[in-house]
């Protein structure tokens, strides 16, 4: 022993002991003892002393190691009953090479799996793997458990396939922990290794499993499960029974779920609960109701869920007074200070459409989660306070509540309702700024938000920057671009779907309005042949929007064909029908399948009698149009809106009532729109009425100033009776507002192909061809006593001016166009973005005549069906 002045002791110690030739070193109060490897020389007679002292030595140190090991042990315990984790890695990293019990690794993996510290338990199991220790038993199972409690399922899934266990309790948690990130096949691949393996299973398990099967919807495999434990006596558990019971509910099989249920000696509270959630789920939710008071009728105990179950059940079906009743129970059985509670309450009292109920619920609550907020910003929504569901957001976030992803969903929701771009806006930032962006389920709420708020330049951005895109991603910007007018862009992206995703019922309903704003008939016919080929015809969404579509491409045969073919038609169908005769003319027509409508049944809604007026306006049905009306205020008790008065204006005005309209304006409830003055100043366009139209047209500009469509309407007038200083009054006007007029085009589609024509394009390339038969054509009119009519130039020029221009109107290029390049018999289709003129119209009966064609004409009001030299408007247009 060297001893120095102030100094500690230092011992040097050889073990005898060629086994285990390790360093090793222990702290005590007097000093350090450093320990050598032992020399292999054999100790002479001459220093028997000396090992005498390294015997006493080493015994002396060997207690201490075992003592100081077995402190080690007791004092990280001691820190995971406290859970403090910090400590305990501490001392569990200085102590690594120490031999530690294997309790005393599984307590720090416990801690590091209720605290959700995966760093701290990869560190553990570094520790475990350089010590040496197998990891196997009662370690691995730990190990394991940590890694799936830390969210590492694909480690813990790594650990748990080296680990030779039969213990039921791991695979139960695997089995678990897959069908909680939705991997239910997973699950059930666990479950059969098991079989194989010959694990016991047990209750727990088959719990599991039938949760797995429930989610796939797969019957048989779930009716197999059941087989089974039968087999093996788990026929008379509770919890096995109360399994299969949710399981057949979940799978619609209510008659099997029930018969469990009557066959279940011993039925605890469980097995009502799945009852009534069960028959709640299945759309029978007054018979859950109905458990429920049977429950009590039998004194048979009930807990928190049952009440959840039976709030949910009055929500679904509106049974605002026996959620009342249930809510006035749970306050006497104590159950109102729960925060799940008071959050399905305030949802029932909202679904049932007692939102002053659900803000008492709201503002009483002493603690209030995520939940709470969104079941009310949802409760505004489906109310119609979309403001209110967006001051909502506001409020709870300056309360410091963080809001989830359903949070997120609904006030964007309240957003596209509300047409709020600019809050849209702002929840866009704030999405960005809590990293929320990278969701699916966030981006597609996003688009629809932009999408139903006009802002597609906004959509398609969300759209391109989507690393991952779903079904519902391509729907709605496909169906965001339909709505919006933009149907070429719709098609393009349609198109560009097919390549990457296989579109469904939905892409079909989104698609075709597309077809119909274009008029584009070869196109919805492949995508009808498509949906014939999917089976899609049977979605209700599906048959309608094909009626709708052949309705808009002129062919009204096949729209009824189609219709008449639907098997359960609703009132969309028939509401469609009777607007596809209203734009095609055939008011007698659609007041019969109105009257059909009524005969099934179907009693028409605020729309329906738009489209029945709508119909009557287009063929000066005058006596019919008041009929209507009259039915719709006193038979139906629906007051009219603003479309309703429209249509009456509009038929009023059809029909050279102009003084009657504009009384019948000055007589109204509500006060009238742009749309309203603009259909009587159309009338006046009809019959010629400057006088009226000049005072009709400052209601009008002062309503829209910056719709340019009201002040060429008034330009045209003032061209039609010659007042061309008027006109260039007019247009100055216009030109001094910066407002701009659409160009007038039409379109033709052609084995699959459109072609545009503007007026007075001579581009095209069959441009002599066309203006040679036009010109014939123009010749044999003069000859049978037709003359242009020079009024629709709408120029200040001499008659042969006007002539020329009325050539070039786009409508007459496009049907010269279709009798050039079309076979004979086959009909022409045109589309015209903007009204029809007089001479066009004169023009097309001619054409129809002298080619013997039908020529079918759709302008921005109605379609023309000219045929023989004649139209289906009859002169309504």
């Amino acid at each position: 022993m060297l001893i120095t002045a102030n100094t500690a002791p230092i011992f040097w110690v050889s073990f005898p002991n060629h086994n285990n030739p390790k360093e090793n070193r222990v702290m005590s109060q007097n000093g350090f003892i450093f320990c050598k490897p032992f020399s292999t020389t054999t100790p002479s007679s001459t220093n028997w002393y000396g090992s005498c002292t390294t015997t006493r030595a080493l015994a002396s140190l060997t207690k201490t190691t075992i003592h100081e090991v077995t402190d080690v042990d007791a004092k990280i315990c001691k820190f995971y009953e406290a859970g403090n984790l910090k400590n305990a890695m501490k001392l569990l990293s200085v102590s690594q090479k120490s031999e530690l019990e294997t309790n005393t690794y599984c307590s720090v993996l416990q801690l590091c799996a209720e605290l959700k510290s995966l760093e701290d338990g990869k560190m553990v199991h570094s520790i475990i793997c350089s010590n040496g220790l197998g990891v196997d038993g009662v370690l691995g199972s730990k190990l394991v458990f940590m890694y799936v409690k830390c969210g590492d399922l694909r480690e813990g899934r790594r650990v748990f396939d080296k680990v030779a266990n039969e213990k039921v309790f791991l695979w139960n948690l695997m089995i678990n922990e897959y069908s909680k990130i939705g991997d239910f096949g997973e699950s059930i691949c666990l479950f059969m290794k098991m079989q194989e393996l010959g694990i016991e299973v047990n209750s727990h398990t088959f719990s599991c499993v039938l949760k797995c099967f429930a989610a796939l919807g797969n019957i048989e495999g779930g009716q197999q499960v059941h087989g089974y434990l039968l087999r093996l006596g788990f026929g008379c558990y509770n919890t096995v029974v109360n399994s299969l019971i949710a399981f057949y509910f979940k799978c619609g099989r209510v008659e099997s779920a029930q018969k469990l249920f009557d066959e279940l000696g011993d039925r605890d509270v469980i097995s009502w609960n799945s009852m009534i959630s069960g028959y709640a789920l299945n759309g029978l939710a007054k018979r859950g109701i109905e458990f429920f008071k049977e429950m009590l009728c039998l004194g048979v105990d009930v807990d928190l869920a049952t009440i959840v179950n039976v709030l949910v059940a009055c929500a679904s079906i509106g049974t605002l007074l026996v959620g009342r009743a249930v809510h006035a129970f749970a306050i006497k059985s104590c159950f109102d200070g729960e925060l799940m509670f008071n959050n399905i309450l305030l949802d029932m009292y909202s679904k049932c459409g007692d939102l002053d109920a659900a803000t008492r619920v709201f503002e009483k609550m002493g603690k209030r989660s995520v939940v709470s907020w969104t079941s009310m910003m949802a409760g505004f929504v489906r109310e119609g306070l979309y403001d209110g569901a967006i001051r909502l957001f506001s409020e709870m976030e300056r309360k410091g509540v963080s809001p989830d992803l359903f949070t997120i969903t609904s006030v964007l929701h309240a957003c596209a309702c509300n047409g709020s771009l600019e809050s849209g806006r702002d929840v866009q930032t704030y999405i960005k700024e809590k990293k929320m962006d990278s969701s699916l389920f966030v981006s597609n709420a996003l688009m629809d938000m932009y999408a139903k708020c006009g802002s597609m330049e906004d959509a398609y951005s969300i759209f391109s920057q989507m690393q991952v895109k779903d079904i519902i991603s391509w729907n709605t910007m496909i169906g965001g671009y339909s709505k919006n007018c933009l149907p070429n862009e719709a098609l393009n992206l349609f198109v560009e779907m097919q390549r990457v995703i296989k579109p469904n019922s939905i892409t079909m309903a989104c698609i075709l309005p597309a077809c119909a704003s274009l008029a584009a008939l070869e196109r919805g016919r492949e995508i009808h042949g498509y949906a014939l080929r999917n089976g899609f015809f049977s979605d209700h969404y599906v048959s309608n929007a094909l009626v709708d579509m052949y309705v808009k491409c002129g062919v009204l045969v096949l729209a009824r064909l189609l219709f008449d073919m639907t098997p359960s038609k609703d009132l969309i169908s028939w509401t469609v029908m009777i607007a596809g005769y209203g734009m095609h003319g055939f008011g007698s027509e659609a007041i019969a399948t109105f009257n059909a409508m009524r005969n099934e049944g179907f009693e028409p809604d605020e729309v329906t009698f738009i489209s029945i007026l709508y119909a009557c306006s287009h063929s000066g049905l005058l006596s019919e149009g008041w009929r209507f009306f009259h039915i719709m205020r006193n038979e139906c008790n629906f007051e009219p809106k603003l479309e309703h008065y429209a249509c009456m204006v509009d038929l009023l005005a059809r029909v050279g009532k102009l003084s009657k309209a504009y009384k019948f304006i000055e007589t109204m409830p509500i006060k009238p729109d742009a749309t309203i003055w603009g259909a009587l100043l159309c009338g006046c366009r009809i019959h010629h009425d400057v006088k009226l139209a000049e005072k009709v047209s400052e209601r009008v500009f002062e309503l829209e100033p910056e719709n340019t469509g009201y002040y060429v309407l008034l330009a045209n007038i003032y061209a039609e009776a010659e007042k061309w200083e008027k006109v260039k009054i007019l247009r100055e006007k216009i030109g001094r507002r910066g407002l701009k007029k659409n160009p007038g085009c039409s379109w033709i589609e052609i084995r699959g192909k459109v072609y545009i024509f503007v007026a007075g394009d001579s581009s095209h390339p069959q441009t002599k061809k066309i203006e040679s038969l036009l010109k014939r054509l123009r010749m044999e009119m003069r000859e049978e006593g037709y003359f242009p009519k020079t009024r629709y130039a709408l120029i200040n020029a001499d008659d042969v001016e006007k002539e020329v221009a009325l050539c070039g109107h786009s409508e007459k290029l496009a049907m010269a166009f279709g009798i050039l390049s079309l076979p004979y018999g086959k009909t022409i289709r045109v589309t015209k973005n903007l009204r029809v003129c007089g001479d066009c119209h004169e023009m097309a009966k001619f054409m129809s005549k002298s080619a013997s064609r039908e020529i079918v004409l759709r302008d921005s009001n109605r379609f023309h069906h000219f045929k023989d030299g004649n139209c289906s408007c009859r002169g309504f247009w």
